[in-house]
């Protein structure tokens, strides 16, 4: 996302830990300085349930990018960093997607990336990413809660969701919560 857009709608938050990966997203929608809905759902499962996928920003253009991401996962199956690379080049090149106005946190058990229209495709250093109005609030509180405790990734994407909750008035506390479980478990 360029410099001069900022994402003001929601909170998304996405965390791996011991081989489970969560991603969850509070339900408040927006339009200017009134909520419309407080429970909207912006994290899925794709691809089988094997990959989860969330987004700030405009829904249509959010459910456009869906659409294309699965594309690129048909394209490339079992490849998601390729799939969420050639999503972002699309994204950035093509003359109508440039124009949406969204991120995407896209995860599966081994890979976690924020996806920009300018070309962006970020995996972080540690296993936790954030977008969203809320998203650095909710970024700070699960990088403490993976380092200071022994909680689930669900569990720590719960918790501080609930805190970005609280500090942040474009989220609220109705969360919905997407989780690929450790394989073994």
């Amino acid at each position: 996302m360029s410099e001069g857009r900022k994402v003001r709608a929601t909170t998304v938050l996405a965390v791996r830990r011991d081989g489970s990966v969560a991603m969850g997203a509070d339900g408040q929608v927006t339009m200017g300085d009134t909520v419309v809905k407080g429970t909207a759902t912006k994290v899925r499962k794709l691809k089988g349930d094997r990959i989860l996928a969330g987004f700030a920003g405009s829904v249509a253009d959010a459910f456009t990018l869906f659409g294309k991401l699965e594309e690129k996962l048909e394209r490339y199956p079992g490849n998601l960093t390729r799939a969420c690379v050639e999503l972002a080049k699309e994204w950035r090149m093509d003359r109508y997607l440039r124009r949406l106005d969204a991120l995407l946190l896209v995860a599966d058990r081994n890979h976690l990336f924020l996806v920009s229209g300018d070309g962006n495709v970020l995996e972080p250093d540690e296993d936790v990413a954030a977008i969203g109005s809320g998203g650095s609030f909710a970024l700070a509180a699960a990088r403490a809660l993976r380092r200071r405790t022994e909680l689930s990734s669900a569990e720590i994407v719960r918790d501080a969701l609930g805190i970005a909750a609280d500090i942040c008035i474009y989220t609220n506390h109705q969360i919905s919560l997407v989780e690929l479980a450790e394989e073994n478990a």
